[in-house]
């Protein structure tokens, strides 16, 4: 079994792929600064935490020294906001790129062999033919997307360089929660989709804002790819698990194949609940691309793994489950 290091692992998408590497049988150690507005040291369970900066050169040092050695990396520390990446492109370029470019160094320098980034869709951009599969060239068209394209450049060259094998793993929408009803998605504040709809459903927001209802879909609104946070946990330790094992290096798409409008994610809120969503039209938000579906086919084969948990049933379900224990609602 692999010892891993786990940047952000008290974030949503982290803590769920901890999960997954805690009952595959590997051991791991979290560092987080919990800075995040969905990071919190109660997801993180079976590992130890350091609350540290992954940007901080010192902390890294000690990190490795004191919990190393480490077989792999599964990086998801990194800022994600695409409306904030607009606002703050150099945030993101410093917090993204070369906070990562650090944790590359020591991590070589600590004899690490295997490394997953958590890469995203916006790298793509707004291509033309959905669904999208990795042979789409990369155009971001916001500072995230473009932050997440340079560490997969990253990747690429230190391979070449020193040997490193690697994944970036670009997921689409991550949503849902684990079945087990005591790990799920709490930023502050809270923009995705699903569990804004849910806040608002449950009362602890006054209305859902829905961004953009005149895009060129057939009800007006953004189409998305949700994936659920217990497959995307399942799909890291795949990766990591057959990285170290000498599999190929590369880039993959994670997603279920299958596009939802805001429109029909809404419906699913409402039929899971049994509740209305309170909700307020408002304009599109800058840098929202109108359409964005996964192929998954290449990791499905490569890696051998399904989205079985994505249907949007249950995604809003176990969403929902969540926010009742979270917040006793």
């Amino acid at each position: 079994m692999a010892h891993l290091l786990v940047t952000g692992g008290a974030g949503y998408i982290g803590s769920h792929c901890l999960r997954g590497l805690l009952r595959a049988g590997h051991t791991g150690v979290v560092i987080d600064d919990l800075r995040a507005g969905g990071s919190v040291p109660e997801r993180v369970r079976g590992a130890p935490l350091v609350k540290r900066d992954v940007g901080d050169p010192a902390a890294l040092e000690e990190l490795f020294g004191r919990y190393g050695p480490f077989d792999g990396v599964l990086h998801f520390a990194a800022y994600l906001s695409v409306p904030e990446s607009v606002a703050h492109p150099l945030r993101y370029y410093r917090n993204n790129v070369a906070a990562t470019a650090l944790l590359l160094d020591v991590a070589l320098a600590h004899g690490v062999r295997a490394f997953v980034l958590s890469s995203t869709a916006a790298v793509y951009g707004q291509p033309e033919v959905q669904p999208i599969s990795e042979d789409t060239p990369l155009a971001p068209i916001n500072p995230y997307g473009a932050s997440k394209a340079m560490v997969e450049r990253q990747l690429a060259d230190v391979e070449v360089a020193h040997g490193l094998r690697w994944a970036a793993l670009r997921y689409f929408n991550a949503a849902g929660a684990d079945p087990e009803g005591d790990l799920g998605e709490c930023h502050d504040p809270e923009t995705h989709l699903v569990p804004a709809a849910l806040e608002a459903v449950a009362g602890l927001r006054p209305a859902l804002d829905l961004f953009g209802t005149d895009y060129d879909t057939p009800d007006g609104t953004c189409i998305r790819d949700y994936v659920h946070v217990t497959d995307l946990g399942e799909a890291h330790v795949r990766a990591i698990e057959d990285l170290l094992a000498g599999h190929a290096s590369g880039c993959w798409n994670l997603g279920s194949g299958r596009g939802a409008s805001n429109r029909e994610v809404l419906a699913a809120v409402e039929r899971v609940t049994g509740r209305p969503v309170p909700l307020r039209e408002a304009p599109r938000r800058p840098g929202d691309p109108p359409v964005l579906v996964a192929d998954p086919a290449r990791f499905c084969a490569d890696f051998t793994w399904q989205p079985r948990h994505s249907d949007l049933d249950t995604v809003v379900a176990t969403a929902w489950d969540w926010l009742r224990h979270w917040k006793q609602v």
